[in-house]
């Protein structure tokens, strides 16, 4: 038990470990970002992977010369497009059965958040939802269930990945250029930290004000 915990803690806060990771795969850490946003994106069962404040420290070390930022842009923006896909022909498969009973790995609150956000947005939603956790990894199942064609989906998908990955990796290169975040680099590790980390709260909270039966979208 103690080996699962300490290897859930590890991917949960990758972004914060993601230091060690270079230093110890070399290489191989563009293949594990890669997965690990394919997943975040690709399956509503791993919403608690990291997304945005992975790709910002991930920035943030390409910066410091770790990691170059024109493959590691392009690769994390080809897993999140891949990721979407994925996830919204499981959506158009599996549809809202998977969600007729109680699963622990998915969340009905979850569901019907993003159920709304369509609601209002409609398809930019796709779009909208890379920058909101949680809605991020839901949106693409809620859309091949059949609120989106495969058509439209596509161009928001593109739309939506490109924003978003290009905002957090030159975002956080951006930041790691500056000459006293070189020189305090501590101070961007604990940005990091706590983007990491407001997330979390801010639904957390959200939910503790807001809850109440949730009843699955026609």
């Amino acid at each position: 038990m103690d080996f699962l915990a300490t290897l859930l803690d590890f991917f949960i806060h990758l972004d914060v470990h993601l230091g060690e990771i270079i230093l110890n795969y070399g290489g191989w850490t563009y293949a594990i970002l890669f997965l690990i946003i394919f997943m975040e994106t690709g399956f509503v069962v791993t919403p608690f992977l990291p997304g945005d404040s992975l790709l910002f420290a991930a920035g943030t070390f390409a910066a410091l010369g770790s990691l170059d930022p024109i493959l590691l842009f392009f690769l994390l923006f080809v897993a999140a497009i891949l990721g979407d896909t994925v996830n919204y022909w499981i959506g158009s498969v599996v549809g809202l059965r998977a969600f007729e009973k109680k699963r622990r790995f998915l969340n009905r609150e979850h569901l019907v958040k993003t159920q709304r956000f369509f609601e209002k947005y409609g398809g930019k939603t796709i779009v909208l939802a890379r920058f909101v956790p949680i809605v991020r990894t839901f949106a693409p199942f809620v859309a091949g269930v059949g609120t989106m064609q495969y058509r439209k989906f596509v161009f928001y998908n593109i739309l939506g990945a490109f924003l978003w990955t290009s905002l957090f990796i030159f975002g956080g290169y951006f930041i790691g250029n500056i000459p006293f975040v070189k020189e305090n680099f501590e101070i961007a590790i604990m940005g990091i930290i706590f983007v990491s980390v407001l997330p979390m709260i801010i639904e957390y909270i959200n939910s503790r004000r807001k809850r109440k039966p949730v009843e699955l979208p026609d």
